[in-house]
């Protein structure tokens, strides 16, 4: 059995939220190489949720920014993939809209978890629109740098 608990995440010991990522395979798409910048990723989420084992185990996590009366971010839902199937995920979702009751939880599905968010309650929603940050090769690496000869050519107005 596990339990669910709302943590500062700047406390966390990031090796032990690495593995967990990497157990997952949530750390496919996050910058876990970047180990300064993952504990700066833990220490600016103001909301988050861990579930552990009895014995103290690591096996969850739910790592979300709030206003707490609109919106929550769920940026990260990480389950030990050992685990998975089991309602811990559910549980950490839970204990997130808890912690904020008035919000809505907002999330960006890994293509591999669409079907999951469903089952669980959450509705698709059409129009969310992302802008990637300039300095995040990791995310997305850079496309080729154009040609001379296919580059943009300025246009008149």
């Amino acid at each position: 059995m596990w339990t669910c608990e709302r943590v500062a995440g700047a406390e966390l010991d990031v090796e032990e939220v690495l593995a967990l990522y990497r157990a997952s395979t949530l750390a496919e798409r996050r910058p876990v190489a970047d180990v300064e910048r993952f504990a700066r990723m833990l220490a600016g989420a103001n909301l988050v949720v861990v579930a552990r084992e009895e014995d103290g185990r690591l096996i969850g996590i739910s790592r979300a920014i709030t206003d707490g009366a609109y919106a929550t971010y769920l940026s990260d839902l990480a389950v030990d993939a050992s685990h998975q199937g089991r309602g811990v995920g559910r549980d950490l979702v839970r204990a997130t809209g808890e912690a904020a009751p008035q919000a809505t939880l907002i999330l960006l599905a890994a293509p591999a978890a669409v079907d999951y968010y469903p089952h669980i309650g959450f509705t698709r929603h059409d129009s969310a629109w992302t802008l990637q940050g300039p300095a995040d090769p990791e995310a997305h690496p850079s496309p080729e740098p154009p040609s001379p000869a296919n580059a943009p050519r300025p246009t008149r107005g």
